[in-house]
């Protein structure tokens, strides 16, 4: 049985589903000898034993000292993908094993490894690489692959991962470019999580624990989970789903703060002043001072989205957001519409450019509904 369907105890950090390869829960690298209680991970038998067999390894151990510079060289990387790549190479690497006896992946084209497939982390990453040349190679006049993987000094590349994932993406595929000796792209960012936790325990397709993309894609559409799993990374901590916090969310930020800003805009300015933005009245101290608020708010977000912050950026959305409720609930429209017509005109064509405004800060997250707004 391959090591991965060996399942059992972690010796290290006590986790009982740890597999034959790598503990998910501390990441550390594990023999299918080294489990406590092990068993299979298909049957659930304890019925196992040792085979001796023949595997092609990568030498990460000569690598070592290479993979160390690089890996702190990067200075913006999260603590979570730097404290996990720096615990592989404290505990020292060791070669790692590249095959596997299975009957399906990737044939090994080497005399004597017939019946040897590469296992999906020593080959999966190189098709990143390939699979940017085979869309390339579709349209070779207008697209060359090399021009993101090959020898390039501009390219910006971030990869986002599990933390389970981090050391095959901070170790185990940059030893692998490092071992060419050839300039190919590495990882410019490496964006890692934690767990993402359904009612207390890690969302899990083998324990059928969690809502998953075909399930929650009928029960909502998928602005509504873009959102919400975006605004609940779990970035620094396990993120607990309930869907009570999600409900919560999303009638507080996208059906309140967001959507009814927009509907009461639009549907007062419809009844008020027809299919036209109004064009009457001049800008008070009030608008000057939500003008600063929002440049203030836009570049602060621009910001921690380009340092990869999502909940930062998201609350910051959020404020972004409540910012345009706030100035509605001052200026009070529904009610100066009958003493001062032309400064409620003023106060409803801010607030439709606000609706602009918001739509484009939040078009990266929810693209359906803010290609809604654009069109209507």
């Amino acid at each position: 049985m391959p090591d991965r369907y060996v399942q059992g105890t972690c010796p290290k950090c006590g986790y009982e589903a740890a597999r034959g390869d790598q503990c998910e829960n501390c990441t550390s690298v594990l023999e299918p000898t080294e489990l406590l209680n092990p068993r299979s991970a298909l049957s659930g038998s304890t019925n196992l034993e040792v085979r001796s067999t023949k595997h092609l390894f990568l030498r990460l151990d000569l690598l070592s000292k290479e993979i160390q510079d690089w890996v702190q060289s990067q200075e913006n990387w999260p603590k979570l993908t730097k404290s996990i790549t720096m615990k592989w190479i404290n505990e020292g690497l060791q070669p790692r094993g590249i095959t596997r006896d299975l009957t399906w992946g990737v044939p090994v084209p080497k005399a004597g490894f017939e019946n040897k497939v590469f296992y999906v982390w020593f080959d999966a990453p190189i098709e990143y690489v390939g699979g940017t040349k085979e869309w390339s190679d579709q349209k070779p006049d207008e697209r060359n692959w090399k021009e993101w993987w090959y020898d390039q000094q501009d390219v910006i590349y971030t990869q986002f991962m599990a933390k389970d994932n981090v050391p095959f993406h901070s170790v185990f595929w940059p030893a692998t470019i490092l071992g060419t000796r050839e300039p190919w792209t590495q990882a410019t960012q490496i964006k890692s999580f934690n767990w993402l936790v359904y009612y207390g325990g890690k969302f899990s397709t083998s324990q059928k624990r969690g809502v998953f993309m075909d399930q929650a894609l009928e029960i909502l559409p998928p602005n509504y989970w873009r959102y919400y799993l975006i605004a609940q990374s779990p970035e620094t901590t396990d993120s607990n789903f309930t869907w009570e916090i999600f409900a919560s969310m999303i009638n507080k930020d996208l059906v309140g703060a967001y959507g009814n800003f927009i509907n009461l805009t639009l549907k007062l300015t419809a009844s008020k002043f027809g299919t036209a933005i109004p064009a009457q009245g001049e800008w008070t101290e009030i608008e000057e001072r939500l003008q600063e608020k929002c440049i203030e708010l836009m570049k602060e977000y621009r910001s921690l989205f380009e340092k990869l912050d999502l909940r930062k950026a998201i609350s910051t959305l959020r404020e972004l957001w409540t910012q345009g409720n706030l100035y509605l609930d001052e200026r009070a429209q529904w009610s100066l519409i009958h003493t001062d017509r032309e400064a409620a005109g003023m106060v409803l064509r801010t607030a439709i450019n606000l609706i602009r405004v918001f739509s484009i800060a939040a078009r990266s997250l929810i693209p359906f509904t803010t290609d809604k707004v654009f069109n209507s």
